[in-house]
């Protein structure tokens, strides 16, 4: 598996996977990530953004397993988001979401003081891995969110 930054040619696949995981749950609501506006262009809404990236696990196909990425929340804060971190259902329990973890924590950890992330209670394995991942989580969204569908929201802090 090839972990690299994304490329305009992995945006509709990345896309694919994200709606067809939130539609698997019912989560393909208003105030979601499947409806958000640069999901048909990440790779360039990625690049436009400071101290902001996309990665995507790519297979010997040439076919993206999932991706995650970290972009800014509130500068002023020093705070950043996690994003959008989703594997294909054929390609979940390999380990995939803690490489990509630890690719976004590592970017993060040079750029931000503190990363912020929206979820849902429903999506147990990724809460798992939130808290083995040292997030703490919080009562109520920070200011600023935009996925008002979210009921699960978390941060960690990213420096000693």
């Amino acid at each position: 598996m090839q972990l690299r930054p994304i490329q305009s040619t992995d945006d509709q696949q990345i896309k694919t996977i994200i709606q067809q995981a939130l539609a698997d749950y019912q989560l393909n609501l208003p105030g979601t990530a499947y409806f958000d506006p640069q999901l048909d262009h990440l790779a360039e809404y990625y690049a436009q953004l400071p101290d902001s990236q996309y990665w995507v696990l790519v297979d010997a196909t040439g076919k993206v397993a999932g991706g995650a990425g970290v972009g800014v929340f509130n500068a002023a804060k020093g705070i950043a988001e996690l994003q959008k971190l989703y594997i294909a259902p054929e390609f979940r329990g390999r380990g995939l979401a803690h490489q990509l973890m630890q690719q976004t924590l590592g970017f993060a950890q040079q750029h931000y003081q503190q990363l912020y992330l929206e979820t849902f209670a429903v999506l147990q394995a990724a809460n798992q891995l939130y808290h083995r991942y040292g997030f703490r989580q919080l009562s109520a969204p920070l200011a600023g969110s935009e996925h008002s569908a979210c009921d699960t929201w978390y941060v960690r802090e990213l420096t000693d």
